[in-house]
């Protein structure tokens, strides 16, 4: 059976949960959960990944995730994998410690992330472990009722504006709702066995469907960096498409939006993995921070707007078609 295809775009949310292999325990003591939640603040640190919820349970964990970056697979790679090590190290054990890869459902905002956190922070309540969430230490639900530093790169603040504008009112909202218990969609859709690819209004869905579905989830096969077009052939290729010249895409226009420019820098990240450092070269850009800003704007455009994006795969297929003659 294939793996299932993981959508990424920029600031998609994530419910993700991972178990050990054949049911066992991943945290054998306070030790191993406090080992777990530090990895956790490393990740978001590392890998810009807002971490909005967890609760770690004895054989398995949930999270609530934002990825700014489209990221979701390389941050949880850095999870799963370092504390594999890190476990292993510590209690002397060797070999995988998951099951495998770890399951995630897309989820749309406002309604269903409210619903999330709530699943998430109930997980202790539901198994028994607890009387009352408050007092099980292994969830982020005590860093939604605390104001203590320690907590700031909890991403907090998105869901309690969910709940309300006025953020007096956050903590007592909160606490009203993570004490109602009801089966939700949230609830009733990760009860399931087999979870569905995202969850949502069935207008979310159908965008899913409509910019993800079919040919567009298609797996992208590594290649060599030598067998790659070169930056001057993907430049031909946008230029070609946006009917214009190598010498205005090379220009730099204060205050004046370039596309052109702009996709070629993306495509030649994208498709080359060179460093900032080399596309800024050959775009005239003395800052790193200034290549890594256009990147980030045009992914964030392309995931808004399906004619970009579009555009965008056209010129990818263009290359791969003159790849293919070569």
């Amino acid at each position: 059976m294939s793996r299932p295809l993981r959508i990424e775009y920029p600031d998609a949310w994530y419910h993700v949960m991972n178990r050990g292999r054949r049911g066992e325990a991943i945290y054998s003591d306070d030790t191993d959960y406090a080992l777990f939640t530090d990895l956790l603040e490393e990740t978001a640190l590392m890998w810009n990944i807002r971490i909005a919820a967890y609760c770690l349970m004895s054989n398995h964990y949930h999270m609530l995730v934002r990825t700014p970056d489209a990221n979701l697979s390389r941050g949880m790679r850095h999870l799963n994998g370092v504390y594999t090590q890190r476990c292993n190290s510590r209690h002397r054990w060797d070999g995988p410690l998951f099951r495998g890869r770890y399951k995630s459902i897309l989820i749309d905002s406002d309604s269903y992330l409210l619903q999330a956190v709530r699943y998430i922070h109930r997980n202790p309540l539901r198994a028994g472990l607890v009387k009352n969430i408050g007092e099980y230490p292994w969830s982020s639900h005590q860093g939604y009722v605390s104001i203590a530093k320690k907590w700031d790169w909890l991403e907090k603040a998105d869901i309690f504006s969910l709940l309300s504008q006025n953020r007096k009112d956050w903590l007592r909202y909160y606490k009203k709702w993570v004490s109602v218990d009801k089966e939700d969609d949230v609830t009733e859709t990760l009860n399931r066995k087999r979870w569905p690819v995202c969850l949502g209004p069935q207008s979310f869905i159908d965008m899913i469907k409509e910019r993800y579905g079919e040919e567009k989830i298609r797996r992208e096969v590594p290649l060599s960096r030598d067998l790659l077009p070169d930056a001057h052939r993907i430049m031909e290729a946008v230029c070609k498409s946006y009917e214009t010249t190598t010498q205005d895409l090379l220009k730099m226009q204060r205050g004046k939006r370039n596309d052109a420019r702009n996709v070629s820098i993306y495509l030649i990240r994208k498709l080359r993995k060179d460093t900032l450092n080399e596309i800024g070269k050959v775009f005239g850009i003395d800052n790193d921070s200034t290549v890594s800003s256009v990147l980030e704007r045009i992914k964030k455009r392309m995931a808004k707007d399906r004619h970009l994006s579009e555009q965008v795969n056209k010129i990818v297929e263009l290359l791969k078609t003159g790849q293919e003659r070569t």
